[in-house]
């Protein structure tokens, strides 16, 4: 495996150095005819920072070069301009390269002026190479199968252009409200490293789109919009936010430790042979009803002490009987 490329470790600003693609489509109800709605077909470009790791989506109405090279004038005028741009070999992407005169890795000779006017660069990855793209191959994967399966247990949607566009722009807030690192259990680190961090320095987590009223969702599109969102925020969960700290171990219930249990108290300092004996005097469950930690009574040569200890330094020898 290949080392990471500069711009993943550059300490720019956000969005200097981006990774795009498309992915969709989708269809939405573009206008009213007599004999009902007509449907139309939308796509959407995913900009991914390669640094901060946020995302940016523009919902676009065509595969053609001119709806493409939109969408890129509208993120360049909400992000700023880029330094470098990285995408697969599409046919719109290599024909917007060539209408804005963007110096690339597959000509490069007759736009050189442009390069020193405007400091952008664009690199195609090479054909049948899509896990070069995995930085932002993998936000779209998650996205596609989150969006797809909400539309198929949907069925037909009769979303419009602008109803489309918004949910995209939720889907983006919760995709950048996801946290980078897992998520640290130490009081004194409270703090939450995620992309929206990063963009707007605001710690506060953003609240979860909420739209409790799920019938009529058809007379009010804001509501359809909000009913969607939630539908991405709770898929997001289960599917991707458990991937980010995976449980690799005890991953087997066991019974829970009782009261009155005699154990065995490990301890690395002295042999196996001359572990403690102990009995439970109480148990402490954790929030899911599951007892992690438990207090031990323990004999030494200085007498009775209790101890707290999780169940992982024990050893179970025998357990209370149980009454019928």
């Amino acid at each position: 495996m290949a080392d990471l490329p500069a711009d993943r470790l550059s300490t720019e600003p956000p969005f200097t150095n981006v990774g795009l693609d498309v992915f969709g489509p989708w269809s939405v109800s573009s206008r009213r005819t007599r004999g009902g709605l007509a449907q139309s077909k939308r796509w959407a470009v995913l900009f991914t920072c390669m640094s901060v790791r946020a995302v940016h989506i523009e919902v676009i109405e065509s595969l053609d070069t001119s709806s493409f090279i939109n969408a890129l004038r509208r993120f360049l005028a909400i992000r700023g301009p880029v330094k470098h741009i990285r995408s697969d070999r599409g046919t719109n992407f290599v024909s917007a390269c060539k209408e804005l005169k963007i110096p690339s890795n597959i000509n490069n000779s007759s736009v050189e002026r442009f390069l020193l006017d405007q400091g952008c660069t664009w690199m195609f990855n090479p054909p049948h190479a899509s896990h070069m793209g995995g930085s932002w191959e993998r936000m779209i994967g998650v996205a596609r199968k989150i969006l797809d399966s909400m539309f198929l247990q949907l069925g037909t949607s009769k979303l419009t252009h602008e109803a489309l566009s918004t949910l995209m722009a939720e889907v983006a807030a919760i995709i950048n409200a996801r946290p980078l690192i897992p998520v640290s259990t130490d009081p004194d680190d409270p703090l939450i490293l995620t992309p929206a961090t990063l963009l707007t320095q605001k710690v506060s987590l953003p609240s979860a789109p909420v739209c409790d009223q799920v019938k009529d969702l058809h007379k009010n599109q804001w509501r359809q919009v909000q009913h969607l969102a939630q539908t991405f925020w709770n898929k997001w969960k289960k599917q991707y936010l458990s991937s980010l700290q995976p449980r690799r171990k005890w991953q087997s219930s066991q019974p829970d430790l009782q009261c009155g249990s005699i154990v065995l108290l490990k301890d690395d300092q002295l042999k196996r042979n001359e572990w403690p004996l102990g009995l439970i005097t109480q148990v402490f469950p954790s929030k899911d009803s599951r007892v992690r930690k438990v207090e031990i009574k323990v004999s030494r040569k200085d007498g009775i002490k209790t101890l707290l200890r999780p169940i992982t330094e024990i050893v179970l020898l025998l357990a209370p009987e149980t009454k019928p």
